[in-house]
């Protein structure tokens, strides 16, 4: 049945009801996690899965369902959230004053009538019209919050979900645009002052070549660039990246008296905090037109990348008038420019085996710039795609950068065929370890190499991953790394066969780990290639080979990695559908790996956050002998299976959803979920009828109005102490 014929059969019931088909609901579901998965790897992990534009598609496709179907809305739906969760490398600290996400729009039609329908709210509100905008570039970086009091500098985060986020303060005060002391007289005694840390185009340019000179993996972008900077543990790392910032807007404010933005840009400006050069005060939609015009044209003119432009109401008091929705300002909206596209050769397309085996296809192009940075690989996802866009190798293909992000190939440009071109043809076996290609299960598109236990390519991946800032954080086990202890150019048996002895591992047994490198004169490359030691220093006439200094690090860090908490050792073993979320969840109710290990797929079904989907994949995980041996060489080396329960603790809030907004004086954030969770209840997010308590503590915002409105029980600190000790009752 097609998807047209599913929603006009299921209009049934009293009164017209809409009632979702099961396969409207499956899709709403996949479409959710997918959009979960996509926002945690762009926001936490600096490394975007797809690209902006294929994001926006899912997301606006996820907000057409919930439209038609409301009851589908969940508290953790994602069109309930802002940005991402707050990683656990850094501190969490709440913003006095919520950072809200923008309405994206992606045409000059879908603009029209957003600027049409704030002009109409404004009318009939009573208010001034017609409005004067602000309208600004949308820079393409990492958003960030700065709280100064009485002119000093005290805190500085990110965005995060939107109420929390990291504390980056050590590594902004290595940033020289950012002011410690704002300059001036009669500066507010609190104020939070919202910005744009970016790296200029320019100094992009420069940091890759100074990346690739070192060995490394170049940055996809700036804005992968500016959050991985942002995010160093060691701020003397942050100070070597050439970061920016440009502010654009206030949060909570104290003594600060401004009528419009655009007002409150200058006396920013007097402070000496650094104000964007390319805003301007419009009037009317054809002045915004023109402006969206002309960047369009030179946006690879201008210091940083953009993705876009904002518009803003500019007086402060339309702007409070029109308020908020749960995750936008009404008052401004993100005009997106449509992705930019080019032409390039496709020189051929070959395979990648990931750590799950999936076996994912990708184009290897001539190298094009495009959206300001040079591309020379696009994914292809898997080889009904490649069938799909009708791709040959050696084709000119439509390469589209969407969102400056990941690139992608549209198509071919089949009138410059010369017939030279060949179909692609899809690897029967494993190119990593040679054992024959299969779906995991009947009906899946995707390939997977069965051999997960000895495959190379799958090894390699898991070890990556196991040392990720997810799972073990190793920093000094990055991806190089991981391949040079499992498979390295010699010796012919790596240090590394399986990740169940990576704890065991002795400097000794990496001493004669060699990869290929290649040849230098006097600094300069030769096209020739040599073998060096990885883990140690090259032997020469009077120094013999030692190990490096980041083979030492890497030790220390192994031996940190031991006392990680157990959410994140279940995270280290690559267990599919477990991520942290699950992972959290899972340590949270039963405290320990062997209480996991035992468990039935009912009882870890019933885990909230786990379902049937996780709880199967963790049953077939433990019932394979060799991985759960991982398990037990990690115990047996010291690592952390359990984590610290008080078996006193009262589960008295089972079956109770309770939302915690503003700040409390007993407890951080993580503190008030942490004691939610560990009495059985759940920890949401974001407010809805099916809350059972909102606990407002000072600077509560929108979340207290919106629990007002649907008449849900709302608790002061004191009430939320007593409802930890006593329960609902």
């Amino acid at each position: 049945m097609s998807k047209a014929k599913d929603i006009d059969a299921a209009i049934s019931g009293s009164a017209g009801r809409v009632i979702p088909p099961e396969s409207l609901r499956e899709e709403y579901e996949a479409l959710a996690d997918k959009v979960r998965a996509y926002r945690f790897a762009y926001y936490n992990d600096d490394a975007p899965l797809v690209s902006d534009a294929e994001f926006d598609a899912l997301y606006r496709r996820l907000e057409e369902i919930e439209a038609l179907h409301p009851e589908l809305v969940t508290n953790d739906s994602p069109t309930q959230e802002v940005g991402g969760d707050v990683s656990a490398a850094f501190a969490a600290v709440e913003h006095l004053a919520r950072m809200y996400s923008l309405e994206d729009v992606f045409s000059v039609e879908e603009l029209q009538a957003w600027l049409r329908r704030a002009e109409g709210s404004v009318v009939k509100l009573g208010a001034q019209a017609p409005l004067k905008w602000l309208t600004e570039l949308k820079i393409d970086g990492l958003a960030v919050n700065l709280l100064y009091r009485d002119g000093r500098l005290i805190r500085a985060a990110t965005r995060g979900d939107g109420t929390t986020g990291e504390d980056i303060t050590h590594n902004v005060a290595t940033i020289k645009d950012i002011p410690q002391q704002l300059k001036g007289a009669n500066l507010p005694a609190e104020v939070e002052i919202r910005g744009e840390i970016f790296i200029a185009s320019k100094n992009f340019t420069a940091l890759n070549e100074t990346m690739v000179a070192a060995g490394k993996a170049p940055f996809m972008n700036p804005r992968n660039a500016a959050a991985g900077s942002l995010r160093q543990k060691d701020p003397a790392e942050t100070a070597k990246r050439p970061l920016s910032m440009y502010v654009h807007g206030i949060g909570a404010r104290s003594g600060l008296d401004a009528p419009s933005q655009s007002e409150s840009y200058e006396l920013l400006k007097s402070w000496g905090l650094p104000i964007s050069p390319y805003f301007k005060v419009l009037d009317g939609e054809g002045e915004v037109l023109e402006f969206i015009a002309h960047f369009g044209e030179h946006r690879h003119d201008l210091v940083h990348e953009i993705d876009g432009i904002v518009v803003k109401v500019d007086d402060f008091a339309t702007q409070r008038a029109l308020g908020y929705t749960s995750r936008v300002p009404r008052w401004s909206v993100a005009y997106k420019y449509p992705p930019e596209e080019v032409n390039t050769k496709l020189l051929d397309i070959a395979v990648n085996v990931g750590r799950t085996g999936r076996v994912t296809p990708y184009g290897v192009m001539e190298p094009v710039l495009v959206a300001g940075s040079t591309v020379t690989m696009a994914t292809l996802h898997n080889q009904d795609v490649v069938k799909a866009k009708g791709v040959l190798i050696g084709d000119t293909v439509v390469l589209r950068k969407a969102g400056d992000v990941i690139p992608e190939i549209v198509g071919p440009v089949v009138a410059l065929r010369d017939g030279s071109e060949r179909a692609f043809v899809m690897p029967t076996h494993c190119p990593s370890c040679g054992t024959a290609l299969a779906p995991a299960k009947e009906g899946d598109v995707d390939l997977r190499c069965p051999n997960a236990k000895s495959c190379p390519a799958q090894l390699t991946g898991r070890v990556a991953h196991l040392a990720g800032r997810g799972a073990f954080d190793i920093e000094a086990l990055g991806d190089e790394a991981a391949l040079a202890l499992t498979n390295p150019a010699a010796p012919e048996t790596p240090p590394l066969t399986t990740e169940a002895d990576i704890f065991s591992l002795t400097a000794l047994d990496l001493s004669a780990v060699m990869v290929r490198r290649e040849k230098k004169s006097k600094g300069v490359p030769t096209g020739e290639s040599e073998l060096v030691p990885y883990f140690y220093t090259k032997a020469t006439g009077k120094k013999p080979s030692v190990p490096a200094a980041n083979t030492h690090k890497l030790f220390r860090e192994m031996t940190k990695a031991k006392s990680q908490p157990l959410w994140r050792v279940l995270v280290a073993l690559s267990i599919r559908h477990v991520g942290p979320r699950a992972a959290r969840a899972l340590a949270t109710a039963f405290g320990s790996m062997p209480a996991i290990r035992a468990a039935s797929v009912e009882e870890l079904a019933q885990v909230d956050g786990v379902g049937p989907i996780i709880a199967q994949a963790l049953v077939e995980w433990f019932a394979v002998d060799w991985q759960r041996e991982i398990v037990d060489k990690w115990a047996d080396a010291g690592v952390r299976m359990a984590d610290d329960v008080d078996e006193s603790m009262p589960r008295n809030l089972a079956g109770l959803t309770i939302v915690v907004t503003g700040s409390l004086a007993g407890f951080s954030r993580d503190e008030a979920k942490e004691a939610i969770i560990t009495r059985g209840g759940k920890a949401s997010g974001s407010v809805s009828k099916n809350t059972s308590y909102v606990v407002a503590g000072e600077n509560a915002g929108t979340k207290l109005d919106k629990a007002e409105q649907l008449g849900l029980p709302v608790l002061d600190e004191d009430g939320f102490v007593k409802l930890l000790a006593e329960g609902s009752a």
